[in-house]
């Protein structure tokens, strides 16, 4: 399915991204009052890091993916799980019957939605009283190597900017109307990972890749360069994941 960012060439270094913090997807299930066996959507499930957390809880899990490379690694990740499904759909057209879902979720993928009609979207598909969940893991900026990492893509891209992703979802959502008061969480984690991780994850920055253009590949390289110049295997990257939940009218 063609979307209007394309994820192709993202799609294997996604492997390489962090998981969400565990205490942050526990307490967004605990607002929600999910149990075992409750249907879920992810939407924008790329290659399933949120898709595996909710079905490892015994969730019943539809993956909604329109990317074909993101949608198969996440279909690979899966295949030995039965209560893991996945379909071509949007955030703006899942797909999915209505009233189908007691929650719907969108990991690190509502900022690269039309907000107000994946709102739209989700009331349908979601049985009455039913929970909208959005998410993003924010790296620590103050961390004295994401620091420096933020000044490497600063030097080479003008006006480098995180967008929607790292703003305060509370407005959006309420704009809608759709939804309750909504609850925001915030847990800290922190994922060790090697350089060439790292340097995967990097691969797999939409936003970065967006914005950057033709100077991405001389962002990495120069990304590269540093972590090599630490004289580690590996880096310690702190995380906290950011959960905004919300209840349907």
């Amino acid at each position: 399915m063609k979307t209007e960012w394309d994820y192709t060439i993202l799609a294997d270094a996604y492997l390489k991204r962090p998981d969400y913090a565990d205490a942050a997807i526990d307490a967004m299930l605990s607002i929600a009052g999910a149990e075992q066996g409750d249907r879920f959507c992810d939407v924008g499930a790329g290659v399933a890091h949120l898709t595996l957390m909710l079905a490892a809880r015994g969730l019943d899990v539809m993956a909604v993916e329109p990317n074909d490379a993101m949608r198969g690694n996440g279909i690979k990740r899966t295949a030995d799980l039965g209560n893991v499904a996945w379909h071509e759909g949007t955030g703006e057209a899942t797909g999915q019957a209505a009233e189908a879902f007691d929650m719907v979720t969108f990991g690190s993928s509502f900022n690269v939605c039309d907000r107000q009609q994946a709102l739209k979207e989700t009331a349908r598909i979601l049985k009455p009283r039913g929970w909208f969940a959005c998410m993003w893991n924010h790296r620590h900026l103050d961390d004295p190597i994401q620091a420096r990492i933020e000044a490497i893509i600063k030097e080479r891209v003008e006006g480098y900017g995180y967008g929607t992703r790292r703003e305060d979802q509370t407005a959006v959502i309420d704009a809608s109307g759709l939804f309750g008061p909504v609850v925001h969480l915030d847990a800290r984690v922190t994922h060790e990972q090697t350089l060439a991780e790292c340097l995967e994850a990097w691969r797999s920055h939409a936003t970065l890749e967006r914005q950057a253009g033709a100077k991405f590949a001389e962002v990495i390289s120069a990304i590269d360069e540093y972590l090599q110049s630490l004289g580690t295997p590996s880096i310690k990257v702190p995380y906290s994941t950011n959960i905004w939940v919300a209840q349907l009218r």
